[in-house]
């Protein structure tokens, strides 16, 4: 049972790119019959279609540039070998490890180092041995390539800027409640396990992040060389600014949290310097809030008031004797988290 969905993803992909790739071999393939009427099924051809179409244009054109010197790569090596040494099992053999070597040689990527010897061992094993088959393999594979690229590009272009902007309000709402929960511990008594959520949920905000940023990094990629990538960049970019500034923030929440799981004690309830630190983290949260909805990140349907909520930042000249690494550490963190909600942090 475990091999079995081990296989299987968490999300399928979107229909759209599965009518698109069924479209590309179709027309490929058909292209190559009409046109050429090569004796041979139009394999190839029918192939770099389904590998060009990738989820963005930038995407399809690597792939298609790996697929065809790939292909070249290995049919010019299965032509030569053939001729030199025949079709023997152990020449087949032989051609698969040199390509592989030669691709390693050439520091080719993985598409190219796959396909060469894939090209290879098929010219050898049904192939023929003639400068009129391989200039037909290399023909079939070019017009799949184009194939797939010019249906990618026909067929509603991907563009993945909803995923980015989804996972950027999730940094936000993430960041908001984990600072609410600090206040919650400065305001109201923690029991050991209560500090080690907390301290669990700061650390929590890391993968978070690391998924906004890969998100933003598909979205970013979606946009390469494609036609309606123009009118959509700003946003993208807009929403990269809001996740720098909300990457600094995650590094400070996360030492707060540390903070306080390493150094809170009962005493600090109801000190006056604590207080109005809980205050500052609640007001901190939902300008947080606010600066995320102000970027069209977060849901229409969060509640927070329209003006910003946080005051000058808090001096204390003399920090509480029995708690001031506590209370200077916090001020600091809170200091700087501030500076990136209203955009004055260096």
């Amino acid at each position: 049972m475990r091999v079995v969905s081990s296989l299987r993803t968490a999300s399928r992909g979107p229909v759209l790119q599965v009518i698109k790739a069924s479209v590309a071999a179709i027309v490929a393939w058909l292209i190559c019959e009409f046109l050429f009427r090569f004796p041979q099924p139009p394999i190839f051809a029918a192939i770099a279609a389904l590998l060009v179409v990738q989820p963005s244009v930038n995407q399809s054109v690597s792939k298609g540039i790996e697929r065809s010197i790939g292909v070249i790569a290995g049919v010019a090596l299965a032509f030569g070998a053939g001729y030199l040494f025949g079709t023997a099992t152990w020449v087949v053999l032989a051609a698969i490890v040199v390509s592989l070597l030669l691709a390693w040689l050439f520091r080719l990527g993985p598409g190219s180092s796959t396909q060469i010897p894939i090209s290879a061992m098929l010219v050898l094993s049904i192939g023929g041995l003639t400068p009129v088959y391989a200039v037909e393999r290399i023909t079939e594979t070019i017009v799949g390539a184009l194939a797939g690229l010019i249906v990618n590009l026909a067929i509603v272009p991907p563009v993945q800027l909803r995923p980015a902007r989804l996972a950027v309000s999730k940094l936000v709402r993430e960041l908001a409640a984990v600072l609410e929960q600090i206040a919650d511990a400065l305001s109201e008594p923690r029991s050991r396990a209560e500090l080690d959520e907390l301290l669990a949920h700061g650390r929590a905000l890391l993968a978070v992040r690391n998924a906004a940023e890969a998100a933003i990094a598909q979205g970013r990629e979606s946009l390469m060389l494609n036609p309606r990538g123009g009118s959509l960049r700003r946003a993208l970019e807009h929403d990269e600014a809001l996740f720098a500034r909300l990457s600094a923030v995650r590094v400070r929440v996360a030492g707060m949290t540390r903070t306080v799981h390493d150094n809170w004690d009962a005493e600090l309830l109801g000190e006056p310097t604590v207080v109005a630190i809980a205050t500052e983290l609640t007001r901190a949260a939902h300008d947080l809030r606010l600066l995320g909805r102000s970027s069209g990140n977060l849901e229409p349907e969060t509640v927070t008031a329209e003006l910003p909520a946080l005051t000058a930042p808090l001096r204390i000249i003399q920090p509480h004797p029995d708690h001031w690494v506590l209370i200077g550490s916090l001020l600091e963190d809170l200091r700087r988290i501030c500076a990136e909600i209203v955009g004055t942090e260096n």
